[in-house]
């Protein structure tokens, strides 16, 4: 995790004993929903991740300081920034196919329209808090401009955002440049980190705490096997409508609803990063896309107009050049079914690892989220009997 130094010793303090706490947290085993026997669909990649496409990197930076009362510009600080790099550090500056698809537009992704009139990605996607877009947006440009100063490096970067105000000094501006070029440094393949991290450090959903999740899907097609990995940073939806694997969970475990001292926000947003090494045109990434809607449909979300609801969807395989030309070779388009249905797979279960990996938070005002507990959800999907084995 990066936390940032104060001025002031006792917030000094305060933030030395939060960060300890949070990196022994990081540092400890955290469960994922399969391993608590939660029945899921599908064909996992070797990490159940994103990073299960070749090539994709994740960074996170985490920012967590102060607590108590809430102080514009001091704290208490929940939030941060997430970076996925399609192809690397080494490619950042390397186009991709790409597409967008906005369910529901109450929210935030820049770059959006030249992703959808262009078709490609040029360069990461940054996930961050909803007053942070403009500062995240200002560093990748930056960063990109240091990191490749003798090539054309892109100007219209797509940054999204989520609200996570209930818990954090949003209009604090806590999240620096510093920040951003350190998430997009530390980038890696290998696990990530799920939950409390990153840009979805503050958020909520379901009345749950959540954050950051992560799933992937391995799908044979025509001798070729292409993995389909998805990233989310949940903060949305309602307590009573929460499902998993078919089952009511959010009516059957209706207290730990969050305490919140002022009126309560409306509902938040979900982003949703689509990934595959599946050679796609744009128009057929568009349809993996919307299929997220469908993942997140089947954990009882129903997109309230409140909710900034924003996916995007990229390939990893990269057009063939030849001389002043691209060529294209592509799954045809009645082939597309098995990474449409894992798109969907993964969607689900990585809004579920969200929750399950959230550990219970307190905020600005002493306002607190609490984590789904374990023990409990087990024993409400044996009831249904939809319970496997851990």
């Amino acid at each position: 995790m990066n936390h940032r130094p104060r001025t002031q010793l006792l917030l000094f303090a305060l933030s030395f004993v939060l960060a300890t706490l949070a990196n022994a947290y990081i540092a400890s085993p955290v469960k994922r929903a399969r391993d608590l026997g939660i029945p899921f669909e599908g064909t996992t990649g070797e990490l159940n991740a994103i990073t299960d496409v070749p090539g994709i990197e994740v960074g996170q930076t985490t920012l967590i300081e102060g607590e108590g009362k809430l102080v514009v510009g001091q704290g208490p600080v929940r939030t941060g920034v997430t970076a996925i790099l399609p192809l690397g550090k080494s490619g950042a500056n390397t186009p991709v196919p790409a597409s967008m698809f906005s369910f529901n537009g109450n929210g935030e992704m820049t770059g959006s329209e030249w992703v959808e009139e262009s078709g490609f990605l040029e360069g990461p996607v940054l996930l961050t808090n909803t007053h942070s877009v403009g500062v995240v947006r200002d560093a990748v440009i930056e960063w990109g401009q240091r990191r490749y100063p003798d090539t054309e490096y892109y100007s219209l970067p797509v940054v999204a955002e989520t609200w996570d105000g209930e818990l954090n000094d949003i209009n604090g501006f806590h999240v620096k440049k510093e920040d951003v070029f350190t998430a997009l440094n530390s980038a890696t393949t290998g696990p990530v980190a799920e939950g409390n991290v990153g840009g979805g450090t503050g958020n909520r959903a379901f009345d749950f705490k959540a954050g950051i999740g992560t799933a992937s899907r391995m799908v044979a097609l025509n001798g070729d096997r292409f993995c389909v990995g998805v990233l989310v940073q949940a903060n949305f939806a309602s307590r009573g409508n929460l499902i998993i694997a078919g089952v009511p969970v959010g009516k059957e475990i209706s207290d730990l609803m969050p305490e919140i001292h002022r009126d309560p926000q409306r509902e938040g947003s979900i982003l949703v990063v689509v990934a595959t090494n599946a050679p796609l045109f744009p128009t057929q990434l568009k349809r993996l896309a919307k299929r997220a809607a469908l993942g997140i449909g089947r954990t009882g979300a129903v997109s309230t107009d409140s909710s900034g609801d924003l996916f995007i969807a990229f390939t990893t395989a990269i057009p063939n050049q030849v001389g002043g030309r691209q060529q294209w070779s592509t799954v045809k388009n009645p082939d597309l079914s098995p990474l449409l249905a894992a798109t969907v797979q993964a969607t689900e279960e990585a809004v579920v690892n969200s929750l399950v990996a959230a550990k219970t938070m307190h905020g600005i005002n002493d306002n607190v989220i609490y984590a789904l507990p374990h023990d409990r959800l087990r024993e409400v999907l044996k009831k249904y009997n939809r319970l496997g084995t851990p």
